[in-house]
């Protein structure tokens, strides 16, 4: 018997993942958003989630469109739409799945956006300088440097425990998407930069057990129910150094400095499938999407180290 109220059927799907699939929380939260998208335009027209058909699952696609969604949006709306009703059709709340053979908008693929090492150098410079304090600075300058140095997506860096860079350590473990582990190296300056933010960390600590105050555990602390620094706050910390760098905010995201690291380490001549161990990707065909940026580089490396490139000797 499936549940009678939309919510109930979205809440014991994200239930399933998390279980099953071991689901990120991010992950839970993206699907979470669209399917109550989904389910408050069915409401609004009348449609049961138990009984709706595949023309109104094509008028809910046609509605975000007209939204002005983009192709990727849609795109990861449908898939969401048609993982929903997968389960139900597992569940045996229906016999069919009215989302299964509607062909999607497709999702289009777009050039990760980067910065030159120039503009990085710059951002770093900025971290040092950025702060109303010098915990703020010390703070800013760890994290700029943990991420360009690891590629770490920002919910790994921002949840990432103290425990994991005690030590001194030349690798730290990093827990990614779907509670995968992986091995990342820390570069001189970010290991440098982590040991006196927790130096400060630790002073800081030592106050708080002494006013029978709880001890943070993260990296980079933060007053909220998690107990880390946000991502928003990331972002926006991001932003203010970009300003302060003289670098365009609208190019400085995390994931752009993740981008970034992958980037110049290709350009460097690391092997394509140690940077898909690096950032942690399942499939070596969603790091390849890096290459595009090294065409003047590949060009070049042609037609020097090509040995039919060379000019040959003349023969006697």
């Amino acid at each position: 018997m499936p549940p009678s109220n939309p919510l109930q059927w979205i809440s014991t799907f994200l239930d399933a993942i998390a279980a099953e699939q071991d689901a990120a929380r991010n992950t839970r939260l993206a699907y979470g958003r669209d399917l109550k998208d989904f389910a408050d335009w069915c409401s609004g027209h009348g449609h049961d989630l138990a009984t709706l058909d595949r023309e109104t699952v094509e008028s809910y696609l046609v509605y975000c469109d007209a939204q002005g969604l983009s192709q990727a949006t849609r795109a990861r709306r449908l898939s969401s739409v048609r993982q929903l009703f997968r389960f139900a059709f597992d569940e045996g709340w229906r016999s069919d799945n009215p989302a299964l053979r509607i062909g999607g908008p497709g999702k289009a693929q777009r050039l990760p956006q980067t910065l030159d090492q120039a503009e990085v150098g710059r951002l770093l410079d900025a971290a040092r300088a950025h702060g109303r304090t010098a915990a703020d600075r010390l703070r800013n300058t760890a994290l700029m440097e943990l991420l360009y140095a690891t590629g770490l997506r920002v919910t790994e860096l921002v949840s990432l425990p103290q425990a994991a860079v005690r030590g001194d350590p030349r690798m730290i473990l990093v827990r990614g998407k779907g509670g995968k582990e992986r091995m990342v190296p820390l570069s001189s300056q970010a290991r440098t930069a982590i040991a006196d933010w927790l130096a400060h960390l630790d002073a800081e600590a030592e106050a708080l057990r002494k006013a029978g105050k709880p001890v943070p555990k993260h990296l980079f602390p933060g007053p909220g129910a998690d107990g880390h620094l946000t991502r928003q706050n990331c972002f926006a910390l991001l932003k203010a150094m970009a300003v302060r760098a003289g670098v365009s905010p609208a190019k400085v995201t995390p994931h752009v400095l993740r981008h970034a690291f992958a980037t110049h380490l290709l350009a460097g001549g690391a092997d394509l499938r140690v940077i898909q161990t690096l950032l942690g990707h399942a499939d070596v065909a969603t790091t390849e999407i890096y290459t595009h940026v090294l065409d003047d580089h590949l060009k070049d490396l042609v037609l020097t180290r090509h040995p039919l490139a060379k000019p040959r000797k003349p023969q006697a």
